[in-house]
């Protein structure tokens, strides 16, 4: 009888799981993925696989929060600075939009996320823009001249 990937990892290597997590990641999220496909659950490393997953969730939200605030910092500038407008400004833009769409198609729950942290990375892209374009932050309107729509709609761009 041969034995399985699973059962192999665990006879080279005579430690616990959570040992492997530690020494060897990529082989313990294998070792993990062939438990799971053989049922062995009682041999699961529950505590680092439920941290990973909670890491995974953390890692969806960050880009969410990252590629929108990269999107409403480069409409400010587009609004801010008309004279400077680019055909970078609008591919990245249209990069942000596109990750986003693609995030939404994967994980449909993160659009609630989206509306959750709207303002909130409003704010930062106030920041970003009046780094990067050397205008006072007062410049820009505290509240979002944006709606969450507009700012996910691939073809829109403030006059």
């Amino acid at each position: 009888m041969s034995l399985t990937f699973a059962d192999a990892v665990l006879q080279t290597l005579p430690t616990e799981n959570s040992d492997i997590y530690n020494r060897d990641y990529c082989l313990w999220v294998e070792l993990m993925m062939q438990l799971l496909r053989e049922g062995r659950l009682h041999e699961i490393d529950i505590p680092n696989l439920l941290e990973e997953l909670d890491d995974m969730s953390g890692s969806q939200r960050d880009a969410l929060e990252s590629n929108l605030e990269i999107i409403l910092m480069h409409l400010l500038k587009y609004c801010y600075q008309p004279q400077l407008r680019s055909r970078s400004w609008l591919s990245t833009i249209f990069e942000h939009r596109n990750r986003l769409k693609k995030a939404f198609k994967r994980s449909p729950s993160l659009q609630r996320y989206y509306q959750e942290v709207f303002l909130e990375c409003y704010q930062t892209a106030r920041k970003m823009a009046s780094i990067e374009t050397g205008l006072p932050i007062s410049d820009f309107p505290e509240i979002s001249q944006f709606t969450s729509e507009q700012v996910l709609d691939i073809d829109y761009l403030p006059d």
